[in-house]
């Protein structure tokens, strides 16, 4: 395998990056978390939720020493392995997989319901299909045109989420957020308590894969400087916007109809404007801008994770293969894209513990997210120690204070999602057993590997 065959271009800036950085996680404002109100009610939640974004404003300004020191497509599994070595490597790298491809048929099942709102004789998983092959068409076709579009669409779901508040604060009620706020009851009690652990997944899903604009590293201009700005300016700005939407959309009407539903947004807005508005169908034409930004970014956001390990002999060596004319990762993009697509069209067959397949996906991607925050903040503190003479051109505030809050609370939504989705954690701990036994048995293949020097430590 060539180096050429295996080099990404470097195209990006701050701004694009920042539009990667939030439009990954975007779609999260839109649909998914209003789950968590099923759960814990909307004050169990809003509580929950606050709490997860302090979570990840630590965890992302830690991760970001991460990042500038080792600027490496892989991200988590690089730092994972610097510090632990191939194993380490493995477990970060695999749950970080499992994380990127099972958010993405999530996301295009909610780009189906939305369409599905206007056009209802569409088949929401021919929509999604649909959107597969679209937006994997546009990422093989380049990262500058990828990033650009990115960018464009991220603007335009922040325009729509600031337009959404907007149009219901005249019909927001603070009384209608808090009625029954807390898991159905109307005053705080245990059963809140166990709602609010149960809901930790969907407030994750606010802010999951923001860390995947660490996957463009290599593809980035200057990255230890853009790539601080882009991270650092998304989790602020999807912190805002998340306690925003989450506010205004439970203060229109009887929080509980939005609590089960992939579109909580253009159904609150029915309940201000009525069925025929043209808000309403400006929301759902602009809020698909949302979808389709984090959808566009996590396909990118996989394909470079499968890229870096089938580089590194973790995967099969084609997959790192790249096409001739646009440096693009075209076969992971594509294998990505199957594993997603049998996904969309498994929705109707598939129930775990009562929760419809969406939510089950949902859950699966955070238990992937959530391992991964855990080495990567225990690979932090390893490289500390381990290589104190790594160049470090960003260096995480508070150190040790806020990448051990960042830790505790990972091991503690990790725990809290074991004991309410005990079936899924089972699931989640097969499929990584699935792939430890790949990589005990392809050990050969890494060493045939090019040596990457990002993943040796300093001598």
């Amino acid at each position: 395998m060539t180096t050429e065959s295996t080099t990404l271009k470097r195209t990006l800036g701050s701004f694009r990056l920042w539009g990667i950085a939030v439009g990954l996680v975007i779609s999260g404002e839109y649909f998914g978390w209003s789950y968590g109100w099923s759960q814990a009610g909307t004050m169990g939640f809003l509580i929950v939720a606050l709490a997860i974004a302090a979570m990840y404003c630590a965890f992302i300004f830690s991760f970001t020493e991460l990042t500038t020191a080792i600027p490496h497509a892989g991200g988590p599994f690089a730092y994972a392995y610097r510090a632990f070595g191939p194993t380490g490597g493995f477990i970060a790298g695999f749950a970080t997989l499992i994380e990127f491809v099972f958010a993405p048929p999530a996301i295009a099942m909610a780009i189906g319901a939305y369409l599905n709102v206007q056009f209802p004789s569409l088949d929401p998983k021919w929509i999604a299909c649909g959107a597969y092959i679209i937006f994997m068409a546009l990422n093989i076709l380049g990262v500058g045109i990828a990033a650009t579009f990115e960018l464009i669409v991220t603007l335009l779901a922040i325009f729509e989420l600031l337009v959404f508040m907007g149009v219901v604060a005249p019909g927001f009620s603070w009384d209608n957020f808090t009625a029954n706020g807390w898991a159905g009851a109307e005053s705080f009690s245990g059963l809140a308590l166990s709602g609010m652990f149960a809901a930790i997944p969907f407030a994750i899903w606010f802010f999951l894969a923001i860390e995947g604009a660490s996957m463009a590293a290599e593809e980035a201009k200057d990255p230890q400087r853009t790539i601080p700005r882009a991270l650092g300016g998304g989790i602020l700005t999807l912190t805002v916007l998340a306690v925003g939407v989450m506010i205004f959309a439970g203060g229109v009407g009887d929080w509980r109809a939005l609590s089960n539903i992939n579109d909580p947004l253009p159904q609150a807005m029915k309940v201000v404007v009525g069925n025929s508005s043209g808000w309403l169908h400006m929301l759902v034409w602009l809020g698909l801008f949302g979808l389709v930004a984090s959808f566009h970014g996590i396909i990118m956001g996989y394909s470079r994770q499968i890229y870096s390990l089938a580089r590194a002999g973790y995967l099969p060596a084609s997959l790192a293969n790249l096409n001739r004319k646009t440096r693009t990762p075209h076969l992971a993009i594509l294998a990505g894209g199957v594993v997603g697509i049998a996904a969309i069209f498994s929705d109707s067959l598939i129930t775990i513990s009562g929760m419809p397949l969406t939510a089950c996906i949902v859950t699966m991607s955070v238990f992937g997210a959530i391992v991964m925050y855990i080495i990567s903040m225990a690979a932090l503190f390893k490289l500390r120690r381990s290589e104190p003479n790594l160049v470090r051109p960003f260096k995480a505030p508070l150190f040790p204070i806020a990448p051990a809050f960042a830790l505790g609370m990972a091991v503690l939504c990790l725990v809290a999602m074991v004991w309410y989705n005990t079936l899924l954690a089972l699931i989640f701990a097969l499929m990584m057993l699935g792939g430890y036994m790949w990589f005990r048995i392809t050990a050969p293949a890494r060493e045939r590997a090019a040596m990457d020097p990002q993943l040796r430590a300093l001598s």
